[in-house]
């Protein structure tokens, strides 16, 4: 299990903008550039329109590398798939709210099954959405792109919402990250910590970066 707390700076490379075709030594080159956690985007083409990958590629990365990987399930019935990316290797998934499944009920199966637990939400979702499920979770994914493919641009206005989460966290005692994935790189990265962001899911700006270990670093610091 992840040793960091809500307090840590954490950086999570997201495989999916990864050369799939060398997908171990990119992720042994993601770990020797300074990333704390590994994040993996599964994608169904249903809940989202694109189609990433599934367990056997969790697994994959679980069995050559030793990382704690942080599985993001943008897909319908989590509560049913959950369990094979247990089996694969994930230490956290994070589920979304607007799924088609009981969210507390899987939430405490995934904590059952021996997993930390997430739960995500999409810029057009009112923080209110999960509000009812903070006291449950090890992490809240705030989406800063309209989820389903890598590249986008930043949503700033989804920093009240990251704002108003942080600020609940303090009210009831919390202890859960808070993670912001989509379009971050060492711009916009400070915008997300001021906001009270500690958890930040990099892609092309890590994988794609002329010098990963530095754009790792810029994020960490900004």
């Amino acid at each position: 299990m992840s040793a960091f707390s809500h307090q840590d700076r954490i950086v999570a490379p997201s495989v999916l903008a990864a050369d799939f075709g060398r997908i171990a030594e990119e992720c042994s080159r993601a770990i020797k550039s300074g990333g704390d956690w590994l994040h993996l985007d599964v994608m169904d083409g249903h809940f989202v329109d694109n189609i990433s990958f599934g367990p056997a590629m969790v697994a994959a990365i679980h069995a050559t590398n030793d990382i704690f990987l942080d599985v993001h399930l943008m897909i319908d019935r989590p509560d049913h798939y959950f369990p094979r990316f247990v089996e694969a290797g994930a230490d956290m998934i994070s589920v979304h709210v607007e799924a088609d499944h009981e969210v507390a009920s899987t939430l405490q199966a995934i904590r059952d099954a021996g997993c930390q637990c997430g739960l995500a939400f999409n810029p057009a979702t009112p923080l209110e959405a999960v509000e009812p499920f903070l006291g449950q979770v090890d992490l809240l994914l705030c989406m800063t792109v309209v989820p389903g493919f890598g590249g986008q641009a930043f949503m700033t206005e989804v920093m009240p919402k990251v704002e108003e989460a942080a600020r609940l966290r303090t009210a009831g005692g919390y202890q859960f990250h808070i993670e912001v994935d989509g379009g971050i790189d060492p711009q916009t990265a400070p915008h997300a910590a001021a906001a009270g962001a500690n958890v930040f899911v990099a892609g092309s700006s890590t994988f794609k970066a002329p010098d990963m270990s530095a754009a790792v670093t810029a994020i960490r610091q900004a």
